[in-house]
């Protein structure tokens, strides 16, 4: 008796978690966003009202708002297209220097491991904050330039979107990182050897051999960078300039600045259902393509 409830904890304790930390947070985030605003505190109106009977107090106007106003779309359109394009840098640098830990031998590999993760260590802001020192014009970079004589005034090379591309791909790269180094160290290398054997030259011999097998290490990585860079706020507000609007950044101004909690919390839902549906079509066309590699 004792064992069969010991086993429906475990197997129901994740459904538990699921809720509570998923669900629980979703509903309340949509319950604000089909709310009335009003000013008070907090700044929108109860959606159940028993004045005079019961009535229920809502709307989707803010819904309605958010997908006719090119501001929330264009945000959002540019947080995707800067995720895209760091991710995509992400993968480049990543792969390689996760299959070098994989392949290295374990004293190496355990030392490299160490350095990947170190920067976690450290304080978020404080390694954003470096970047900004580094690349403003009297930064450390600027400096070197023009010592060499290669250039000959400082660049700009400070709040644009390369600066915020460059701090978002050394912030993430650790989580693209050590998703691939999980899978590629399972990665049986005598299967190169094989490739070589049967005449696959290096290029051939990735392209067939190796990235197949590391499809799900780079799908996991993909995500763990996507998603977060989708609604970060902190790398655009520090490195970027003022020349795009970004998702979080308009999450942030409509909750603190104009404290309008219901059209935030729509626009942060209507992003969550986006995100959402796309990785779960992805996720399913997977495991059909994953499921006819094994066949």
């Amino acid at each position: 008796m004792k064992n069969k409830l010991f086993e429906k904890y475990f197997v129901f304790s994740p459904y538990f978690w699921l809720v509570l930390f998923f669900f629980i947070p979703l509903a309340i985030i949509f319950k604000i966003s089909i709310s009335v605003s009003e000013w008070g505190m907090p700044p929108y109106q109860d959606i159940f009202l028993f004045d005079n009977g019961f009535k229920i107090n809502t709307t989707f106007e803010n819904y309605v708002y958010i997908f006719s106003d090119y501001y929330y779309i264009g945000s959002f359109v540019n947080s995707l297209i800067l995720a895209l394009i760091s991710t995509f840098f992400s993968l480049l640098i990543g792969f390689p220097l996760a299959f070098y830990i994989a392949t290295s031998n374990i004293r190496l590999r355990n030392i490299l491991l160490v350095l990947v993760v170190i920067p976690f260590w450290s304080s978020f802001l404080l390694r954003v904050y470096a970047w900004k020192i580094i690349l403003q014009n009297n930064g450390i970079l600027n400096l070197i330039l023009l010592n060499l004589g290669i250039i000959s005034e400082p660049l700009q090379l400070l709040y644009n979107q390369y600066a915020v591309i460059i701090g978002i791909v050394y912030t993430y790269l650790p989580l693209m990182i050590l998703p691939l180094y999980g899978y590629l160290n399972k990665f049986d290398l005598n299967l190169i050897e094989a490739s070589k054997d049967l005449g696959l030259n290096r290029i051939k011999t990735f392209f067939k051999v190796i990235l197949p097998l590391s499809v799900p290490g780079i799908v996991a990585g993909s995500l763990l960078v996507f998603i977060p860079v989708v609604g970060e706020f902190i790398i655009p507000e520090m490195l970027g300039g003022s020349d795009r609007l970004y998702y979080g950044k308009i999450l942030w101004e409509e909750f603190f600045v104009n404290r309008n909690w219901p059209g935030a919390s729509a626009l942060a839902f209507s992003g969550i259902i986006i995100l959402v549906l796309p990785i779960v079509f992805f996720q399913i066309l997977y495991s059909r393509w994953s499921q006819k590699i094994e066949i």
